[in-house]
This record gives C-alpha cells, sequence and structure tokens, in this order.
C-alpha cells in the first residue's frame, strides 16, 4: 500500500470509528448530555456500565490517537509539492492527537477508580465529597481545558493548513480545500467556549457550533480520503 492509499483509508477510517464510538456512548451513557448532570449521577452511572463501557472510552480514546499516523502520512502526500506550510501542519496535527489522547484519557484511566470509590457503600460521606472535587477538578482540566480548549483549537489549525496545502496541492483540488479552512476556523472559535467570561457556564453559540462543525468535520474528512483512493 503506497502513501496516497494509507492516508486516504485512515481519512475514512478515523471519523467512521470517532462517530461509531461517540454514538455508542451516547446509547450506553447518554454522552455528552450526561456531563451536565451532577457528579453523582455520573460516577454512579459510570460505575453501573461495567467493563463494556470502560472499553468503549478506551476505544474512544484509541480514535484520537489515529489523528497522529494521519497528519503524518497526510502531510507525506502534501509535501511531495514542496509545500512550506507541510510541517507545520503535519506537527500541530501530532499535537492535536496528543491533547485530545490526554483529555479522553481520564475516563477508561481515572474515572473508574473514582466511579468505585464513590459508589463503594464502605466510603464516608467525606470520601465521596473528596471523590467529586477531583472527578470535577480532572474534568476541568483535562476534559475542558486539555480535551476540548486544546483539542478543538490544534484540530482547527491542522484542518486549516491542510486546507491551505491543498488549495497548491496536485494531490487535491481547490474545490475541496476552500470547506477544510472553514470548517477549521469554526473549530479554532469553538476552543474558547470555556474561556474569558464565558469560563464559568460557557459560550453557548460555540456549544452548539461545535457539534455541527464536528459532523461536517468528517464528511470532509471521507470526501479527501475518498478523493486519494479514486485518483
Amino acid at each position: 500500500m503506497n502513501v496516497e492509499r494509507a492516508a486516504g483509508a485512515l481519512l475514512i477510517l478515523l471519523p467512521l470509528a470517532f462517530n461509531a464510538s461517540f454514538f455508542l456512548l451516547a446509547r450506553r451513557f447518554d454522552y455528552p448530555d450526561i456531563l451536565r448532570s451532577p457528579t453523582e449521577d455520573i460516577l454512579r452511572r459510570f460505575q453501573a456500565g461495567g467493563a463494556s463501557l470502560k472499553l468503549l472510552w478506551y476505544g474512544f480514546m484509541l480514535t484520537a490517537v489515529l489523528l497522529a499516523p494521519l497528519a503524518v502520512l497526510l502531510g507525506q502526500v502534501l509535501a511531495r509539492d514542496d509545500l512550506a506550510v507541510v510541517p507545520t501542519a503535519t506537527v500541530v496535527g501530532v499535537l492535536a492527537a496528543v491533547v485530545q489522547f490526554l483529555g479522553l484519557a481520564r475516563w477508561p484511566f481515572l474515572v473508574p477508580h473514582l466511579a468505585r470509590t464513590y459508589a463503594d457503600p464502605a466510603s464516608s460521606q467525606a470520601t465521596r465529597e473528596a471523590t467529586a472535587v477531583a472527578f470535577e477538578s480532572f474534568h476541568r482540566y483535562l476534559g475542558i481545558g486539555i480535551g476540548e480548549c486544546l483539542g478543538y483549537l490544534f484540530t482547527g489549525a491542522w484542518t486549516m493548513l491542510v486546507g491551505v496545502a491543498m488549495v497548491q496541492s496536485s494531490a487535491f483540488e481547490a474545490w475541496l480545500a476552500w470547506p477544510g479552512i472553514i470548517i477549521g476556523l469554526f473549530l479554532v472559535a469553538g476552543s474558547v467556549e470555556f474561556v474569558g467570561r464565558f469560563e464559568e457556564q460557557g459560550w453557548k453559540l460555540a456549544g452548539a457550533i461545535v457539534p455541527i462543525t464536528y459532523i461536517a468535520w468528517s464528511l470532509w474528512l471521507v470526501l479527501s480520503g475518498l478523493v486519494l483512493l479514486v485518483t
């Protein structure tokens, strides 16, 4: 398999795996709506989900990892036209994979312990309160700060940079490049959902934009993959 076909396959595989995992988590765990629930409800429902729910979160986490090889392989395809923007795009794409992985890794590795502790009948009220504080702290830091803010920022920046490279690339047409640039801009805008004066409650407009943008991003990746595979 050459680089174009490997990149094309990953461009299709990543959004399919991401959306399949997201759909299953929505069915099993009411994700992401459950994140607006009280911490007690989240931890007890997570504990009730058992090993299969942990495996779902593990799989969802791995979809973030797929972005790293995709950024490298797609960078190799675009680099054949000696474009100056490609090295930066590749680095940003790998960073996007890293921060999204770090944001999601708390679910299969940290939250199980917190959920067990919270649901344990032997745990005191003080222990449960401390567990809730730990969950909420990591949720704000790893989930909102690392996974969402930096994740959206780097993913959006990578998408824009790839779009800019596509404009000049012999492997893609300009009609495919411009949607990528626009989608990337919306993802970057979504990264400030909990920044500044929106820190406590979140910017509702950004919260509404991000899910729609990720659907568009997924379709754009799949279409880009098909272009590579059929040319």
